[in-house]
């Protein structure tokens, strides 16, 4: 579905990503993991067609994005959710759900919007219930839920994820981690960036390493959550530990315990 094929992009003389390639295929969940400053939100923005790229090339559903403008490439089907949610805080709920299909509004598509609200209200109950509040007075959880709620109502067909987990309580990040694998089900191709690796890792179904601008290793994900190199570099000094004490695992702690919904 998605084929990042030698992408370079600069920020001025910096040269944030270097020939970094990449595939997601139909319908399945790819994390991206690396630490702070390798490029990860980087090559989601170029993907978006937020930072240019330098050169090399991006094809969705076969059809070349490259040099698209971000409105384009949402029209294609690919949304994102940033890092730090981005909202418009001095508009209510269901306007910034309203502003998230946008696009099709301007189509005429006011039937399957509609069925949209409901679902994204569905995936998140207490967006029903503030939806007259405005966006900047949610708690910090409730704005990364409306971040996603507001993505969906592109009805999009592959979802980029910037660190959808960060800076939330554990349980707010499971219930966001249960979503993605929820919008998976339901045919939303998904890729993730996400500080917490482990989690990362157990929910999709493969993954790339990525090191200063650089794609260092790829595999399946149940794989590289094994690798010795890995788990030393991205899944805390405790790894070894039955029970971790560092509470961005968590989380992962949480999702590992549910065997039956992560198979």
């Amino acid at each position: 579905m998605l084929i990042v094929k030698e992408i370079n992009t600069y920020y001025n003389e910096i040269h944030a990503l270097r020939n970094v390639s990449l595939r997601v295929d139909e319908g399945e969940i790819v994390t991206l993991i690396g630490s702070n400053g390798a490029g990860k939100s980087t090559l989601l923005n170029s993907i978006s067609g937020v930072v240019p790229l330098h050169t090399g090339s991006i094809l969705f559903d076969q059809i070349e994005i490259t040099h698209l403008r971000p409105e384009k490439i949402v029209g294609q089907g690919i949304v994102q959710v940033p890092e730090g949610r981005q909202l418009f805080n001095p508009l209510t709920v269901f306007e910034n759900l309203e502003l998230g299909a946008y696009l099709r509004y301007l189509k005429g598509k006011k039937e399957e919007i509609a069925k949209d609200l409901a679902y994204v209200m569905d995936l998140f109950p207490v967006l029903r219930e503030r939806r007259h509040q405005k966006a900047g007075t949610l708690s910090g959880g409730e704005q990364q839920m409306l971040s996603i709620a507001r993505a969906l109502m592109s009805r999009p067909k592959m979802v980029l994820f910037d660190e959808p987990s960060l800076g939330m309580a554990p349980l707010v990040a499971v219930t966001i981690f249960d979503v993605i694998r929820r919008l998976r089900d339901d045919g939303t191709t998904i890729l993730l960036v996400e500080q917490n690796a482990r989690a990362a890792l157990c929910i999709a179904l493969r993954a790339y390493v990525i090191d200063t601008g650089r794609i260092t290793l790829e595999g399946e994900a149940k794989a590289l959550l094994k690798d010795e190199e890995v788990r030393k570099a991205y899944l805390g000094r405790n790894y070894r530990e039955p029970i971790m004490a560092n509470a961005r695992l968590t989380v992962a702690n949480q999702l590992l315990s549910k065997k039956g919904r992560l198979s």
